[in-house]
């Protein structure tokens, strides 16, 4: 382990290609190459913004990323902004380091200062809830898909405005980048 620091700041276009391979080294040659399709698309989607992607550097190495698009919570009366998380990942090397921590927690900050109230994302649910993410379902709101009951705990909401929670419910509209059925599936 290196004694450099680990800067958080936003992405940079010419960065996309390392986060290609983070992506690749992270989730794998199996499932990386729709993951790199979908923040890819969302880079260029402008239903996705505001858009917010962000990367943890060790000197000039991208080894973490996370990327936040606009989502909206249909109340079936009007829509609310909100976020969506996906996907963050952290170079194997350096995981357990509190990197993904750091990254999510810039990117609330931010999101925060952006006046965005909910960020959702479909995640681990051991994992997540360290930053305050909980059960989306039990909060009243639906996935953009149907998540497998076996999987419905790893649908989470972390309300940046505290007082939206048990006042707003219902089903979340993704960016057109995210809005595919197979990103959805466990």
């Amino acid at each position: 382990m290196t004694s450099e620091p680990v800067k958080i700041r936003p992405a940079r276009p010419d960065e996309l290609p390392a986060i290609h391979a983070l992506l690749t080294a992270a989730f794998g040659v199996k499932d990386a190459p729709r993951i790199i399709r979908m923040v890819d698309e969302a880079v260029a989607d402008p239903s996705a913004r505001p858009l917010l992607s962000l990367v943890a550097v060790r000197g000039d190495r991208v080894i973490g990323h996370i990327l936040f698009t606009h989502a909206e919570v249909d109340t079936g009366t009007e829509s609310i902004a909100a976020s969506l998380l996906a996907p963050m990942a952290v170079d194997p090397d350096c995981q357990g380091q509190g990197i993904g921590a750091r990254l999510i927690t810039a990117g609330l900050a931010a999101l925060e200062a952006m006046d965005v109230g909910l960020v959702f994302v479909l995640g681990h649910p051991d994992y997540y809830p360290r930053s305050g993410f909980e059960p989306a379902g039990a909060r009243g709101f639906s996935a953009p898909y149907p998540i497998p009951e076996r999987h419905s705990a790893a649908w989470m909401v972390k309300a940046l405005r505290p007082d939206w929670l048990g006042c707003i419910t219902g089903r979340v509209r993704c960016a057109t980048a995210v809005d595919h059925e197979e990103l959805w599936i466990e």
